[in-house]
């Protein structure tokens, strides 16, 4: 049962960094792809009726986390304090700039919005990465499962005590960026046409690029910093699939963006991550949160709930994930197709 749970609970940061990371990348390229006032409608409509729900997955994922490997919740959260905080901001902020911009037709006050909106996307996905990186490379957990990240310390990943930021962490970060750039420049060629679409496939194929070389550089360092994760490969041989997922995903992006097919190149970048995300819980599997001495570990056996517990989270857990798809089939159904100039001036 608690391998079933870190399965679950995989799955469903997986489909947040899908779903979310389309419109963080997005919000980051916003700036670079719309020049116009009426562009920048266009781009903020491709996103406006899904970007909340989207969010949905995180606040669920956390909400499972609680219930299913309670002491993984209660360490995680208290030792990433300081960067939940700035990740709970910077959602605000992201929000606000979507949903105030339009409130007053003055250019300043559009303008600023439109900046804290590039700026809230990009640091989320620098964030994020960062905090990928984190759990890859392992934080000071002691005997008890108590740690704290400072924001920095001495930039060295084998330290014993880490910051949050040292080059292997910000490697991984920038890695992320790269990667929701190129997925929110296929989801834009998807979802526009005309001069939009153009800019989308000429981003796609730079932010190609640049995952390409931070892929190749990040999976190096992470097999150097966490050895763990070459062991899990090799216990579990069948995981292979998942860096397979992720190489296909790799170069048909890098394929279906030349050729300019939109809805297979958004599709590849999707599928990038989910093998990197699944390639990477496989290869730490059963460590749900390394340490930096390996007897503290977290383990799926020494976080996870009461075996009862699970099994009724899971009854419940099974209802409110079949309402969630449903509603997420339902909107996206409506919401299929090019976005035009009239839709965008109604809403933005």
């Amino acid at each position: 049962m608690p391998t079933l749970w870190f399965i679950l609970v995989a799955a469903m940061l997986t489909m947040y960094v899908l779903l979310d990371g389309f419109d963080l990348g997005v919000g980051t390229l916003h700036l670079v792809a719309a020049r116009t006032e009426q562009e920048r409608r266009i781009v903020l409509r491709t996103i406006g009726p899904v970007w909340d729900g989207n969010e949905v997955w995180l606040i669920a994922a956390a909400g499972t986390l609680f219930f299913s490997f309670p002491l993984l919740y209660a360490s995680s959260f208290s030792g990433f304090y300081l960067p939940l905080t700035i990740v709970l901001w910077l959602l605000v902020a992201r929000g606000l700039a979507i949903e105030l911009r339009s409130r007053v037709d003055n250019q300043l006050w559009r303008a600023f919005w439109d900046v804290a909106f590039f700026a809230g996307s990009a640091l989320l996905a620098l964030f994020f990465g960062t905090a990928l990186g984190n759990v890859i490379r392992g934080v000071p957990l002691d005997a008890h499962g108590i740690f704290f990240v400072a924001l920095w310390t001495d930039f060295n990943p084998f330290s014993q005590r880490p910051g949050l930021l040292d080059w292997y962490t910000l490697l991984v970060g920038l890695m992320a960026i790269a990667v929701l750039l190129a997925h929110g420049a296929n989801y834009l060629a998807v979802k526009t046409s005309g001069v939009l679409q153009e800019r989308a496939w000429h981003l796609s194929r730079r932010a190609w690029l640049a995952t390409l070389v931070l892929t190749t550089l990040a999976t190096v360092a992470t097999f150097w910093v966490q050895p763990q994760i070459f062991k899990g490969f090799l216990a579990r041989p069948w995981g292979a699939i998942f860096p397979c997922v992720a190489l296909a995903g790799l170069l048909g992006m890098g394929y279906f963006a030349s050729a300019r097919r939109a809805l297979p190149a958004f599709f590849s970048s999707g599928a990038f991550i989910a093998g990197m995300l699944g390639s990477t819980a496989l290869g730490l599997y059963p460590v749900v949160l390394p340490a930096v001495n390996p007897a503290n570990n977290l383990t799926v056996s020494n976080t996870a709930a009461h075996p009862y517990g699970l099994l009724v989270g899971l009854v419940w857990w099974s209802i409110g994930m079949v309402l969630a798809c449903l509603y997420f089939v339902v909107t996206y159904r409506l919401f299929w197709g090019k976005i035009t100039q009239t839709q965008a001036d109604a809403h933005y």
